[in-house]
């Protein structure tokens, strides 16, 4: 008799299980139906110029595909610096990094092949975050995420994470559930998602179960350790999601910047860069 009552109670566990993870299923399919015209391939030229390779012929140019999130219908978005233009946050790993990259070429991929030219109007080093815009006014607005309506997330909870897929994959829509396994409190608040593997990017929004989003995924990097090391500057890198009202103080000057800004970790407020190159000199 105990063991047919175990076995039902095995059962019901069993059940209550599938129907917790069909509802998972079916709330996130619900966020990526409503936000998936959100997400968008960000194509970027880089320049880099590495003087301490002595084997370098010059100065090389890669075409990259990113994601971003946009986050205001003009086409405003917002994505991962580090991806973008990776030398300040390389140098911020090492002192000995005397890379130095310029962005020369950006574009806003949609779905239907339009090919939208942007800039970036607005760096954040200290969150990581880039946010570029159309050059020219848009004739349709685009689909965005709303800021303004965010949850926090709390340690072990599921967010649901948005991404587009590379070209081999048709640079298709994909979602995935992580898990937040840390809230970080100081010297900011951030959350730190699962390690194990999945189709979110840098540049790509998480959504809370409420259909809120909770943030964007992007790189959070310091110094120290033994900086000749790989495997130390890895221990000193990690990928993070930066709350949305971070997002949002930033989107706010965007939305109002006339050009490419900086803003540095020692002042409040944003100021204009001189130049569009991040140099990182080692100095």
């Amino acid at each position: 008799m105990n063991a047919r009552l175990h076995l039902i109670a095995l059962a019901a566990g069993l059940l209550a299980t599938g129907s917790h993870a069909d509802e998972l299923a079916d709330k996130g399919r619900d966020i990526f139906n409503k936000n998936e015209h959100a997400v968008v391939t960000v194509q970027a030229v880089i320049k880099t110029t590495n003087p301490a390779n002595t084997r370098s012929t010059g100065p090389t140019e890669s075409k990259q595909e990113l994601t971003g999130t946009v986050i205001d219908p003009s086409g405003l978005t917002v994505l991962a610096l580090s991806s973008v233009d990776p030398a300040e946050f390389y140098h911020r790993l090492s002192d000995d990094v005397k890379m130095e990259t310029q962005v020369n070429d950006l574009k806003i991929l949609l779905d239907d092949g339009t090919e939208i030219p942007a800039e970036v109007v607005l760096r954040d080093q200290d969150l990581d975050l880039a946010f570029i815009r159309p050059k020219s006014k848009l004739s349709t607005p685009m689909a965005a995420v709303d800021l303004s309506k965010a949850t926090p997330a709390k340690m072990l909870e599921p967010v649901i994470a948005l991404n587009r897929l590379n070209r081999a994959a048709g640079r298709a829509y994909a979602a995935s559930i992580e898990r937040i396994v840390a809230v970080i409190q100081k010297p900011r608040t951030f959350y730190i998602p699962g390690s194990t593997s999945s189709s979110a990017s840098l540049g790509s929004p998480a959504f809370a179960l409420d259909g809120n989003v909770v943030g964007v995924f992007v790189m959070r990097g310091v110094g120290g350790g033994d900086t000749a090391s790989r495997n130390s500057m890895r221990e000193n890198m990690s990928v993070i999601l930066v709350p949305a009202a971070d997002i949002l103080k930033g989107a706010k000057q965007a939305l109002e910047a006339k050009g490419d800004t900086e803003k540095p970790a020692e002042k409040p407020a944003l100021a204009p860069a001189t130049t569009a190159t991040n140099t990182a000199t080692g100095k």
